[in-house]
């Protein structure tokens, strides 16, 4: 297989136009991070209130069940969620209709199918699951519960990658960021009020997530149906391009490997070795830790199908000056951020979660530096899957995924969650600094772009300070 599949047609355009795709992928990613602000107030609010409410038993289940719901989504995904941002955008680019509903079919019912058998699978293996891997009877019942979003989530991703194609930021900003987020706090609301268990939250979370899919799968119907590309759509001329897409996603599973394990495993591995408890101390700061990721996670989903129709028009310095623009503007912007968590992370943790997760500050700090270093270098692992460097992405997602379950299985059986945030903060930075050496693969990107220079210095001199 070809690193450079889908090579790019070379389509001249002039100046004003590139300008124009490049503003208008800073003005979407803008409007998104208004949104993943609003949003992140809010599940900052549910993540206290449930942290406070549950008690850290309770809790480390419920973070275990939710973490075992993510590998499920992992799986079920696939990495297909990909090829709709990727494959759509350039087969819409080039006009080829066939291909590009091809794709979204094929994309959808492998999802579907694979989501079925995974919530067959788990409630037909619950009773090894319970004896074999944990022995708390709450985080079993809660998993045969929340398992249900694997599918649910799945299928959440591969509608959001189709608004990010056809532009439509306000609708992503409306489903992910206010009616989700706003529905659970209604569901932890009700939780408290009525002085409920954990079972009716898990429950709660998996009925919002499937109203608001499907809202979302109305919501893009009418936007296609508003773009006219039902007008091109026709069974008979329907092609399937399995090859294409398989052979660009299925490698790249190996980068859904290293954030599962990096993700999930090490809450695997703390219920196993320790139990729920130590599981509560590592997850209620995480979410804090990741704000870091905030502006970086925003800017991205807007950044891939730019770049990808950019790569289709063999636009190389203009992707160079995407990348970099909005490296520095992540960077700049998620600095404060940064400096709370990292510098301030013991008072943060007290004042949010209360003195039960004291301990739980040098994980925040730990934590925030892994995810803030990831940010300020931009969108380097998008960069190179858009580029098709899929040799070398493989290669480091797989000698990153094994060695953080190698770090996790040294440091967590001696050191708890302690352990699991050395190991996940250290190869989260060998990661990204692997990503961003993989830049000088020929994509014509600068591993350092110096007129940002005078930006990263300040930064650097405020955190030293």
């Amino acid at each position: 297989m070809s690193d450079e599949s889908l090579s790019p047609a070379v389509v001249e355009l002039s100046p004003g136009i590139k300008k124009v795709a490049t503003k208008r992928q800073i003005r979407g990613s803008s409007l998104l991070m208004v949104g993943q602000f609003i949003s992140k107030g809010v599940t900052f609010a549910i993540q206290i209130l449930i942290v406070r409410y549950l008690s850290k038993s309770d809790y480390g289940a419920f973070a275990y069940a939710l973490s075992i719901a993510a590998i499920g989504e992992t799986i079920t995904t696939f990495g297909l969620d990909r090829a709709i941002t990727r494959f759509v955008s350039i087969y819409h680019e080039k006009s080829e209709y066939d291909k590009m509903f091809g794709t979204i079919l094929m994309v959808l019912s492998s999802i579907i199918s694979l989501g079925v058998a995974m919530i067959l699978l788990f409630y037909g293996l619950q009773g090894m699951i319970a004896g074999r891997f944990i022995s708390d009877q709450q985080a079993s019942a809660l998993l045969l519960i929340l398992i249900f979003i694997a599918p649910v989530d799945a299928l959440d991703a591969v509608f959001t990658g189709m608004f990010a194609v056809f532009s439509r930021p306000g609708a992503i900003f409306f489903r992910k960021y206010v009616l989700g987020p706003g529905l659970k706090l209604v569901v932890v609301l009700l939780l408290i009020l009525s002085k409920s268990g954990v079972r009716f939250l898990a429950v709660g979370y998996v009925a919002v997530d499937t109203v608001v899919v499907a809202i979302f799968a109305i919501l893009l119907f009418r936007t296609l149906r508003g773009f006219g590309i039902f007008k091109h759509f026709s069974w008979g001329a329907i092609r399937v391009p399995a090859r294409e897409v398989l052979s660009f996603t299925v490698p790249l599973l190996a980068s859904d490997l290293v954030y599962v394990v990096m993700g999930s495993v090490d809450a695997l591995l703390l219920a196993h070795f320790y139990g729920t408890i130590d599981v509560a101390a590592l997850r209620s700061v995480q979410p804090t830790a990741k704000l870091n990721q905030l502006v970086l996670m925003s800017f991205g989903l807007l950044f891939t199908p730019v770049a990808a129709r950019m790569f289709a028009r063999n636009d190389r310095e203009e992707i160079n000056n995407l990348y970099w623009q909005n490296a520095a503007w992540i960077a700049v912007i998620s600095f404060p951020i940064f400096a709370l968590t990292f510098s301030l992370a013991r008072p943060i943790t007290l004042l949010l979660y209360g003195s039960r997760y004291e301990g739980s500050a040098i994980i925040l700090a730990l934590l925030s530096f892994g995810y803030y270093f990831n940010a300020a270098t931009g969108q380097n692992g998008l960069t190179l899957k858009v580029y098709g460097k899929i040799r070398y992405v493989v290669a480091i997602d797989l000698f990153i995924a094994a060695l953080n379950l190698g770090v996790n299985l040294l440091l967590i059986p001696r050191y708890g969650a302690l352990g699991a945030a050395v190991g996940t903060a250290g190869t989260m930075i060998l990661f990204n600094i692997l990503k961003q050496a993989g830049l000088g693969l020929g994509t014509g990107i600068n591993l350092f772009d110096w007129r940002y220079a005078r930006v990263y210095v300040i930064i650097a001199t405020g955190a030293a300070g």
